[in-house]
C-alpha cells in the first residue's frame, strides 16, 4: 500500500538556511527574457525531420545542410539542427529583452557582436559556460507568426459541468508543439556554472536539491527561471546538475494539455519511436510529463500545466532522489536515469574515473551521493 505522505520530505516549499546559496546574483550584467533555441548536429536530416513531426514540431525552413524547427506560438524557430559528422548537442541561444543588454554583454565579456544569418535575423554575443557548453545571447531575431493550435477540450472535473450532450474524441495524432520550454545541462563544475548564468544572465533559481546527508555541502542541482520582475515565467528555464562529466540532459517542449500529450505519446508509439519515461507529473514545477528518445538518442520531453513564478518566490530546498522526480507516475526508467547499458552508460562511467581524479567538484564524496540518489 501507498504511503500517503511518502512525498512530504521532497516538496521543495522548505526555504534556505542561514549562509545558503541565495539563487540570485546582486548585480547581474543583463537579464535574459527566454529561451530562444537549441542548436544541434545531426549526420540524418532526413531521419531527424521525420522524427520532428511524430514529436509534433513544424518545419520553419529545411535545405539540405540545416533543418529548423518550431512550435505553433509566435517567434523564433525553437530548435536548429545542422547536418554533421556525428550527433551532438552544440549550445543553446537566449533572447535578450533590448538589444542594448547584448551590447552590454558583449562589452563586459569582451566579446564581438555579430549579426546572425539572414534566416534568422538580428544579432548575437557567442559565450561559453564554464562548462564549456555555448551560451548564445540573442536580440532582433526574426519573429514567426503563429500557428494554428491543437483543439482545445471542455473538461468535466468534479461537479463542475462543461460538457453536455457530445463526447471526447482527442485523435491519436502528433502531440503540437507549441513552444521551447527549457532545457537541463549536467556539469562537473556546477557550482560554477550556476553562479555565471545568475551572474551574467540574471536567471534566478526557483528550487535546489542537494544530495541527502550533505546539504551542509551545498546543492547539486538548480531549476532556474528567467526574471522579469512581476512578470510569472516557467519555473525553470535551465536546470543544471552536477554530474561527472558536462552534457545535454534532456530538453522540454510544451504541449497544450494532458490529451494532447497522452494521444501524442499513442502516436510515438504507433510510429515505432522509444518511450524513455512517462507519463507523470514532477515535483519541481508540477509540469506533468512524457520522455522520448529521438533516433539520434538525445532525450526530448512533452509537457504541460507547468508552474510559473514571478520574482518574489525565494528557492526552496529539498533532498534529491529518485522517487522523488514525480508526485504520481511510473518509477523512473533506468533509460531515464542513465542506468542502460550501452555506449552513453559506458561513456558515463569513465567520465566518472577521470573526473574523481581531476579538478573539479565531483568527488568521492559526491559519488556516494549520486549513487544513493540512483538506488532511492
Amino acid at each position: 500500500m501507498t504511503n500517503p505522505s511518502a512525498h512530504t520530505d521532497v516538496h521543495s516549499e522548505h526555504g534556505a538556511l542561514r549562509g545558503e546559496h541565495p539563487g540570485r546574483a546582486t548585480n547581474p550584467v543583463i537579464k535574459v527574457d527566454d529561451l530562444a533555441w537549441l542548436e544541434f548536429e545531426k549526420p540524418d536530416l532526413s531521419r531527424a525531420a521525420a522524427f520532428a513531426g511524430a514529436f509534433g514540431f513544424e518545419t520553419a525552413a529545411s535545405t539540405t545542410d540545416e533543418l529548423m524547427l518550431r512550435g505553433t506560438d509566435p517567434g523564433a524557430p525553437c530548435v536548429l539542427i545542422r547536418k554533421g559528422v556525428r550527433s551532438a548537442y552544440i549550445g543553446a541561444a537566449y533572447s535578450a529583452a533590448e538589444t542594448a543588454d547584448v551590447l552590454k554583454l558583449a562589452e563586459v565579456t569582451g566579446h564581438t557582436v555579430r549579426p546572425l544569418p539572414e534566416s534568422l535575423g538580428g544579432i548575437a554575443v557567442d559565450l561559453t559556460d564554464p562548462s564549456g557548453s555555448a551560451v548564445r545571447v540573442v536580440s532582433g531575431t526574426h519573429r514567426l507568426p503563429e500557428l494554428a493550435g491543437q483543439q482545445l477540450y471542455r473538461f468535466n472535473f468534479g461537479h463542475s459541468v462543461e460538457r453536455t450532450n457530445t463526447t471526447q474524441r482527442p485523435p491519436r495524432e502528433p502531440a503540437r508543439v507549441q513552444r521551447l520550454g527549457h532545457i537541463v545541462l549536467q556539469s562537473n563544475r556546477y557550482l560554477e556554472t550556476l553562479n555565471w548564468y545568475l551572474e551574467h544572465l540574471g536567471l534566478i533559481v526557483s528550487d535546489f536539491l542537494y544530495y541527502p546527508g550533505q546539504r551542509q555541502r551545498g546543492p547539486v542541482m538548480s531549476f532556474i527561471r528567467c526574471d522579469r520582475g512581476t512578470v510569472p515565467t516557467d519555473h525553470h528555464t535551465l536546470a543544471l546538475t552536477l554530474g561527472p562529466s558536462n552534457r545535454y540532459v534532456h530538453s522540454a517542449y510544451q504541449v497544450c494539455d494532458l490529451d494532447a500529450l497522452a494521444a501524442g505519446g499513442q502516436y510515438l508509439l504507433d510510429q515505432g519511436y522509444r518511450r524513455s519515461w512517462g507519463i507523470g507529473r514532477h515535483i519541481q514545477g508540477s509540469q506533468i510529463f512524457d520522455y522520448w528518445r529521438d533516433p539520434d538518442g538525445f532525450l526530448v520531453e512533452h509537457f504541460s500545466d507547468g508552474d510559473l513564478f514571478d520574482c518574489t518566490l525565494e528557492p526552496g530546498w529539498a533532498p534529491m532522489s529518485a522517487s522523488g522526480l514525480a508526485q504520481w507516475g511510473p518509477p523512473a526508467t533506468k533509460d531515464f536515469l542513465g542506468l542502460t547499458p550501452g555506449r552513453a552508460s559506458l561513456h558515463e562511467l569513465r567520465a566518472m574515473v577521470t573526473a574523481l581524479g581531476g579538478d573539479n567538484e565531483f568527488d568521492v564524496q559526491r559519488l556516494h551521493g549520486l549513487m544513493k540518489v540512483a538506488s532511492s
